[in-house]
């Protein structure tokens, strides 16, 4: 016996389109069994933090016997007020960037 063709009718104005729907004729056999991973490394434990180092006036200025002792010097162009900062062999300026170099130990 022939099979008989379905005709399509066209979609009338203002409709969408019918979309076929097909049937899955074959059902998936078994889900693809999923393989064994390996075992991720164990991660290094992280290192302590270091405490940080008091910031301020108290580098600056050392209190012994009601007597204010300046442990920086202050800058030779801006005047009192702007100190120095320790570079290890150095005293820099950050206002205006006078540099004084510190003796050299022999």
């Amino acid at each position: 016996m022939p099979k008989k063709e379905e005709k399509k009718e066209a979609p009338k104005k203002g409709e969408e389109p019918k979309k076929e729907v097909k049937k899955a004729e074959e059902a998936p056999a078994e889900a693809p069994k999923e393989e064994a991973k390996p075992a991720k490394p164990e991660k290094a434990p992280k290192p302590e933090k270091k405490k940080k180092k008091e910031k301020g006036v108290f580098k600056l200025y050392k209190v012994e016997a009601e007597k204010v002792i300046r442990l920086r010097p202050t800058c030779e162009r801006c005047g009192p007020g702007y100190f120095m900062a320790d570079h290890g062999n150095r005293y820099t300026c950050g206002h205006c960037g006078f540099t004084r170099y510190k003796p050299a130990k022999e």
